[in-house]
């Protein structure tokens, strides 16, 4: 999920080019003007970014967090498919959207505040639902044929040895699971360093 966070912030950069370009083609004054075009040029960019990147086996955010996708055999996966894993993510955010429609369309004014919690449940909800499937998968990476996995191994600290299991493809919630131990045992290591403060 933090990597999905920060893949979110670096998309920000994206809507802003892809919004300016959009503007000065389309000689657009308002940004209420041809909103649904714009909208589906956003759509067609961002299918352009993580197909791509994907096709690669990582995007920006992914390479920070060490996470790679790859078929179900643990191959780099194709164009094709990247573009059906595109496809199928948006189930992150559609359902929620179209639950704020329906509210909308029976008469029922819901407020920015109402349509980004009934979001943000959702986005959690689908989280949560990939601690069911039996490698911790999203469930839109099983419908796709891909998964996530981590791309390097990780260890405590750089002299540790690696171990012959640590070359195998592991699922992203183990991986997660050893970035928050390091965490911890970095933030112990330097709390035990520090000199006692006197307030």
């Amino acid at each position: 999920m933090a990597c999905w966070l920060y893949e979110g912030i670096l998309m920000f950069g994206v809507v802003f080019i892809a919004g300016y370009l959009f503007g000065t083609m389309s000689q657009t004054r308002n940004a209420m003007d041809n909103r649904n075009a714009l909208q589906a040029f956003l759509f067609v960019v961002f299918g352009i970014y993580f197909v791509w990147f994907w096709a690669k086996g990582q995007t920006l955010a992914m390479k920070t967090w060490n996470i790679r996708v790859v078929d179900i055999h643990g191959n780099p996966i194709t164009q094709a498919r990247a573009m059906v894993r595109y496809a199928l993510s948006w189930v992150w955010l559609l359902p929620a959207l179209a639950a704020a429609a329906v509210f909308k369309l029976s008469g029922t004014t819901l407020s920015a505040a109402q349509t980004g919690t009934i979001t943000v449940t959702w986005i959690i909800l689908w989280a949560v639902a990939s601690r069911f499937q039996a490698q911790h998968q999203f469930w839109h990476d099983v419908a796709a044929g891909t998964r996530l996995v981590s791309s390097v191994s990780l260890r405590r600290w750089p002299s540790d040895p690696v171990s012959p299991g640590d070359a195998k493809p592991r699922s992203v919630s183990a991986a997660a699971a050893q970035h928050v131990k390091f965490v911890v045992v970095v933030f112990r290591q330097t709390a035990n360093s520090l000199p006692a403060q006197t307030f």
